[in-house]
């Protein structure tokens, strides 16, 4: 395969991209607009637009694309389920995407492509690492493993998907049914939620992080610490199944300096391995283009 596509679909944003496969060369990205609120029909008439578009202006024809979704295509149903662009759940999204383009297409959801292509393109490409697990840690909370530069999806196609491992049994309700998951925890609408409840204020987490720093707000540095007993914990048990080689942490509450060092000095806690954490913790590189990055290198494996 001399290039590969990758498509990151987004709620607003739709993204392609073709890359030289053996170089790595960037020949092109173009995005635009999703118009999600026009419903799903819409939104793959909008796919089909872009490729006509990148393809008319590279001269290149595609012999597969690999799609970053917002959700996960069950692989029992072969419909997408968990989205957060809801008009794409109980669709029957990849088959409607052959039959559109008559080629293949590979599909992975957003955590899964971010932990892919900061695996093989990104912070972890030089390490050798056998498994890396990628984390997201933003709005909401998630995850996806990455062994010998493969996704694993899993059974049920939720391969990595620690937001919603219950963290704290009487803790907040969420979406998913549970209450206490990882995302009602420690993602960072929670935090913001946690400094309220101590503090009647309501701040955004950058400052609360700020004030801890500046050692001028007790409730800020409760919910810091509250972040890194919850984020130690959480990942613990990541660590206890999967024994990756590295994680990458990736979304806004991974800009959290503390996590690389308060963060994982706590896991030694928890870990089953006499208090002693080998795994080698870091920070994004791709930003942003991760997930078109990852879309493109399943077409690869």
């Amino acid at each position: 395969m001399k290039y590969l596509w990758g498509v990151d679909l987004g709620g607003t944003k739709i993204e392609c991209i073709v890359i030289e496969a053996e170089s790595g060369e960037i020949l092109i990205r173009k995005r635009i607009d999703t118009e999600a609120d026009k419903g799903y029909k819409h939104i793959i008439s909008q796919i089909g637009l872009l490729i006509n578009i990148v393809k008319e202006e590279t001269g290149v024809t595609p012999t597969a694309i690999g799609f970053s979704t917002p959700g996960t295509l069950d692989p029992g149903l072969q419909t997408m389920k968990n989205c957060n662009t809801v008009c794409m759940n109980g669709q029957p999204m990849k088959k409607d995407l052959e039959e559109l383009l008559k080629i293949r297409i590979e599909m992975a959801n957003d955590a899964n492509c971010f932990a892919l292509a900061e695996a093989t393109m990104g912070a972890a490409k030089d390490l050798d690492a056998e498994v890396v697990f990628g984390v997201i840690m933003g709005t909401g909370v998630g995850g996806g493993v990455v062994v010998n530069g493969k996704v694993i999806g899993g059974k049920h196609g939720i391969g990595g998907e620690w937001g919603h491992i219950v963290l704290d049994v009487d803790g907040e309700a969420c979406y998913c049914g549970k209450s206490g998951c990882n995302e009602k925890v420690f993602a960072g609408p929670a935090l913001e939620r946690y400094y309220e409840g101590l503090s009647g204020q309501k701040l955004r987490l950058k400052e609360i992080y700020q004030r801890h720093l500046d050692h001028t707000d007790p409730h800020a540095t409760a919910t810091i610490d509250h972040l890194m007993t919850s984020f130690a914990r959480a990942i613990s048990s990541i660590i206890n199944v999967l024994d990756p080689d590295v994680i990458v942490l990736g979304g806004g509450v991974s800009n959290i300096d503390l996590l690389y060092t308060e963060g994982v000095k706590q896991i030694e806690n928890y870990i089953f391995n006499n208090r002693k954490v080998e795994t080698v913790f870091l920070k994004p590189l791709l930003g942003d283009s991760a997930g078109v990055f990852g879309a493109a290198e399943l077409v690869r494996n």
